[in-house]
């Protein structure tokens, strides 16, 4: 990091960072990012950070921490997308905490521990990180029925009631999306299969008049949208 003053970091893509530095350089660049933030502000986000480093400690996505995909996610929706929203920056971070982790998030093994560990949620970063983290939340799925059609079903209901969630979401999909050239080995037509017939669904969804962002943001999303779906279809030879 010797080499990285912040003027340079902060002009580097996310994965750029991640290439070069690794976990330190994306959270010396998340770091940056909140400086604008007042203190108490910075304090709170710092907080949903730590959280997210203990629940996610031991958790990889193929080549690199989780902790990365995380902090793109939320630096992402700071940088590119203008959104100073503490709530929703919280939920980017602790947005897939309810999914993979519930009962290290709830302290214990309860008899539901979505439920147990969004209740914790709420009790330390309020009722609208809850609802937000809920949102983008996969629910327990039908084992008769195919698993990425209601994958697409719950995407498509759950956003359609949570503009909010539609900018976390939209973070998350760019980061797993255009992002697929990072990945290697099957999981990356996996991906390309689970998450091609998603784009136009998200086209719609983060278009819409009623989703929190200004028009520069949303033409920037779109065109990752694009990215991510010209990808897919080379992946899947099309």
């Amino acid at each position: 990091m010797e080499d990285a003053n912040p003027t340079y970091l902060l002009s580097l893509p996310l994965h750029a960072i991640t290439e070069v530095y690794g976990e330190e350089g994306l959270r010396r660049r998340f770091a940056l990012e909140i400086e604008r933030f007042d203190e108490a502000d910075q304090v709170r986000i710092e907080r949903a950070l730590e959280l997210a480093s203990r629940l996610h400690r031991d958790h990889r996505r193929v080549r690199e921490p989780y902790l990365n995909h995380l902090l793109r996610v939320a630096t992402r929706i700071i940088t590119y997308y203008r959104v100073r929203d503490v709530d929703v920056i919280v939920a980017a971070l602790l947005h897939d905490a309810v999914e993979d982790h519930p009962e290290a998030l709830a302290g214990g093994a309860p008899t539901d521990p979505t439920e147990a560990a969004l209740a914790v949620l709420t009790r330390d970063f309020g009722p609208r990180v809850a609802d937000l983290v809920r949102s983008v939340t996969n629910p327990e799925y039908d084992p008769g029925r195919d698993s990425d059609e209601q994958y697409r079903e719950h995407i498509a209901e759950s956003l359609d009631r949570h503009p909010w969630a539609r900018v976390i979401k939209a973070s998350d999909f760019t980061d797993n999306g255009v992002g697929v050239i990072h990945t290697t080995g099957p999981k990356v037509h996996r991906a390309a299969t689970k998450y091609r017939p998603l784009v136009p669904i998200l086209r719609e969804l983060v278009g819409r008049a009623d989703t929190p962002l200004d028009d520069d943001a949303k033409r920037h999303i779109a065109d990752q949208l694009d990215l991510a779906e010209r990808r897919f279809a080379a992946i899947l030879g099309e």
